[in-house]
């Protein structure tokens, strides 16, 4: 298995950051196999969804509308609804497994691998992308 970590600034607010042009160039000179992609984080996921459209802030819409920032949480050190974003991986994953073939990434025409951090107390995430050949 070959694997590496890269470190992606998210800022200091709640964001979708688009990351598979890094996956694609961590599987560049690879054949078929699978990516799998980790965060290891406990405030923040990964999805596979389309980008540039307002899919991102739709899904950030969506996790605040389901995750409200307010002080129902027992979670309660960092900004002001911290709480939410240690929930926020059981509903985001924070890993995606993606097969890989011929060395490039089996996704559909508007799939992207996204980066979801709705924690803005950590600019910056490490991610994982591991690559086990077939």
């Amino acid at each position: 298995m070959r694997t590496e970590v890269i470190t992606v600034r998210t800022g200091s607010r709640p964001t979708v950051r688009d990351i598979t042009r890094e996956a694609e160039r961590f599987l560049d000179g690879q054949g078929d196999g699978l990516l799998h992609v980790f965060v290891p984080h406990a405030t923040a996921g990964l999805a596979i969804i389309e980008t540039g459209s307002g899919s991102d802030e739709d899904l950030l819409t969506a996790l605040d509308e389901l995750l409200p920032t307010d002080d129902r949480w027992r979670h309660r050190h960092g900004s002001p609804g911290h709480g939410r974003d240690h929930v926020m991986p059981a509903f985001v994953p924070p890993y995606a497994t993606l097969p890989v073939l011929g060395g490039r990434l089996a996704l559909g025409t508007w799939q992207s691998i996204c980066l979801v951090d709705p924690n803005g107390d950590n600019p910056t995430r490490q991610v994982r992308f591991s690559f086990l050949p077939a």
